[in-house]
């Protein structure tokens, strides 16, 4: 009788196991079905796909210096030697391009890191502490979002360009000022998904077992909470990549970015605002550049927020 009850129940942890990984399974499955039937969501993700590809190996297959100047092919129009036409300055602006793509989504990527992790830590100490800790972080979230971005973005980077700058050179330095201050601007709203997710998750079952089965609170806030909460984040992530984006062509619009020398999406709209009426084309091409990355990324995180949404079928 002990062996068979031995023998029936010995299967019992392995089986739990494997329903337990199945179940994850297919509940990934089940949104990869739901992101994949979204057209919009499949047609922003080919076109982001296609456009990175271009950014990262276009250069190389298009090389054409960006920064030769030559006055004698100032502002001419696209030709079969210069697809995109030319600057002011005589410079081929397909190659500026391809190159600017590069450091633009570069700055949006690493601003939406910087924006993440900074959102992701207060929120998730926020909501599991509670209390003061709580009152303290959600005051400070309330008075961040309170602050006029633009103007605070403008205002930062003027006062420590030059200190940057004389610390890690003009072109690093810029780069790692710019993606601070957005991403240090733009954690807010992540914070706030974080916080709510940990104020629901942490008074469940299986949270309550693993606090009474001695786990500490760094585990309990990594391991078993984080990742019941992490859904609206990546949602949150896709679109504060495009935020970053158009904040950066904002500050490089406003003379306050990249140096002219390194050409940004952004910085070739500033350097084209004068030359609108006679050679419309150097704003053409950067600007639809910007506008198909931001619409491919939003259309991403549309498709993300349906297919992650358990209400929806």
């Amino acid at each position: 009788m002990l062996k068979r009850w031995f023998k029936l129940n010995l299967p019992i942890t392995p089986l739990s196991t494997t329903s337990a990984i199945a179940q994850q399974e297919s509940l990934t499955q089940e949104a990869w079905r739901k992101f994949r039937g979204n057209r919009q969501a499949m047609l922003g993700a080919v076109i982001l796909l296609l456009i990175i590809l271009i950014v990262v190996f276009g250069p190389w297959l298009y090389s054409v210096p960006i920064n030769k100047i030559d006055f004698a092919k100032s502002t001419l129009p696209p030709s079969w030697e210069h697809p995109f036409g030319t600057n002011d300055l005589g410079q081929d602006i397909l190659a500026r391009v391809l190159y600017g793509g590069r450091i633009s989504i570069a700055v949006g990527v690493f601003s939406m890191l910087v924006a993440i992790t900074l959102g992701i830590v207060i929120g998730a100490f926020s909501g599991f502490y509670g209390g003061w800790l709580d009152m303290l972080l959600m005051r400070l979230t309330d008075l961040c979002l309170a602050l006029p971005r633009l103007p605070l973005l403008l205002l930062v980077i003027f006062l420590f360009r030059d200190a940057i700058k004389a610390i890690a050179g003009p072109e690093l330095g810029i780069f790692v000022l710019i993606v601070l201050v957005i991403g240090g601007l733009n954690w807010m709203s992540v914070a706030r998904l974080v916080r709510a997710g940990f104020l629901t998750v942490r008074e469940q079952e299986f949270v309550t077992a693993a606090r009474a089965l001695g786990a500490s609170p760094k585990r309990l806030i990594w391991i078993h909470i984080l990742p019941n909460v992490i859904s609206p984040v990546l949602v949150a992530a896709t679109l504060s990549v495009s935020t970053a984006i158009i904040t950066e062509s904002t500050l490089s619009f406003f003379g306050l970015g990249f140096p002219p020398d390194v050409p940004t999406w952004g910085r070739m709209l500033y350097d084209a605002q004068n030359f609108l009426e006679f050679a419309p084309y150097m704003v053409i091409f950067p600007g639809t550049a910007i506008f198909l990355t931001v619409l491919s990324i939003n259309y991403i995180g549309d498709g993300l927020r349906d297919a992650l949404d358990p209400r929806l079928s």
